[in-house]
């Protein structure tokens, strides 16, 4: 028997409930690999399946945590043995299929990646799809011109647990970073992780009626959407690209294409669910080379699987600040 977080739904009223559970191995799903897990952390995604679900868990009793990094317990896949160090994210893991706020886990030999070289599973979870999000973004700017010197680059949400990391690389690789955030009090960590400049949300997240302003940013990563990311896009530099994450603040992008038409601005959509195995490698060793572990340290948040019902509720308000490291043996 091992400890679980489980999300149970009760059918009449249609509430959900967290809490900690033993289970034992023949109720994990089908998988070629299990392992037991070390580490996982906390994302939107698994606050929207510890509570409500979201409309991403697709049956309960459930296990959410959409990532996990452990050891290879048992493998009838001969690209993993048993002692081998593995990461999981995307491929939804946690919402269709019982995720990583568990022990032990069970899931596809295609759905993990090896440990990369110079990162421990806790490291690897302090980064976690938040970070692997970041780095996607961060290669898809560069892949389309990003370069040093050509100017800030903005990140928004630069706060939370994708804004923390991308803003940490990009100082990093030496560009000056701008930070977008809405609690004035994260001001001094955006700086301690590389930020030059701290742009306050309320400046930023007005609609105006001009869908042109002035060339100020050489590259973004968008982690809000709706009304900033639409402002941010008449704010780009000439060819330079915007790579939308996420959006915490609304689904809907109230702008134009006059951006696009006049100076040649790219949108880049960044998915961090189905990206190809080469790909996760690729951007997996890009974080082990660019992020400073140092940085890495300073976003860590540490909390046991008993924590998770209250920062799942914490990370849907906004709440949560950095990476949140789950130990779930803890």
């Amino acid at each position: 028997m091992f400890d679980a977080l489980m999300v149970t739904k009760d059918e009449e009223s249609g509430k959900t409930s967290a809490a900690v559970t033993q289970i034992d191995l023949d109720q994990l799903p089908a998988g070629e690999v299990t392992v037991a897990v070390e580490y996982s952390t906390v994302n939107y995604k698994d606050g929207l399946c510890i509570g409500p679900g979201g409309g991403l868990v697709r049956k309960y009793p459930h296990i959410p945590g959409i990532d996990f990094a452990g050891t290879v317990e048992a493998s009838d896949d001969d690209r993993y043995k048993p002692g081998d160090k593995v990461v999981s994210t995307g491929w939804r893991v946690g919402e269709a299929h019982w995720g990583g706020y568990s022990q032990k886990a069970r899931v596809r030999a295609d759905w993990l990646v090896p440990l990369p070289k110079g990162l421990d599973t806790r490291q690897a979870m302090a980064v976690g799809t938040a970070g692997f999000t970041a780095m996607l973004a961060v290669m898809a700017l560069e892949d389309h011109g990003l370069k040093t010197g050509h100017g800030p680059v903005l990140v928004t949400g630069a706060a939370g647990g994708v804004g923390s990391v991308a803003v940490a690389i990009l100082a990093a690789l030496g560009h000056e970073v701008a930070g977008v955030t809405g609690r004035p009090e994260t001001s001094d960590y955006l700086k301690s992780l590389g930020a030059s400049q701290i742009v306050a949300r309320e400046e930023i997240n007005e609609t105006v009626k001009r869908p042109l302003e002035g060339e100020t940013w050489a590259g973004c990563i968008d982690a809000v959407g709706g009304e900033m990311l639409a402002r941010v896009l008449g704010q780009m530099k000439y060819g330079a690209s915007v790579a939308a994450v996420g959006l915490a603040g609304g689904a809907g992008l109230p702008a134009t294409v006059i951006p696009f038409l006049l100076r040649g601005v790219n949108l880049l959509g960044i998915d961090s669910v189905m990206q190809p195995y080469e790909n996760r490698l690729r951007a997996w060793e890009r974080v082990a080379k660019d992020l400073p572990m140092a940085k890495l340290e300073d976003m860590i948040v540490p909390a046991t699987l008993k924590d998770l019902p209250q920062l799942g509720k914490d990370i849907l308000n906004g709440q949560v600040r950095g990476r949140v490291v789950v130990d779930v043996n803890g």
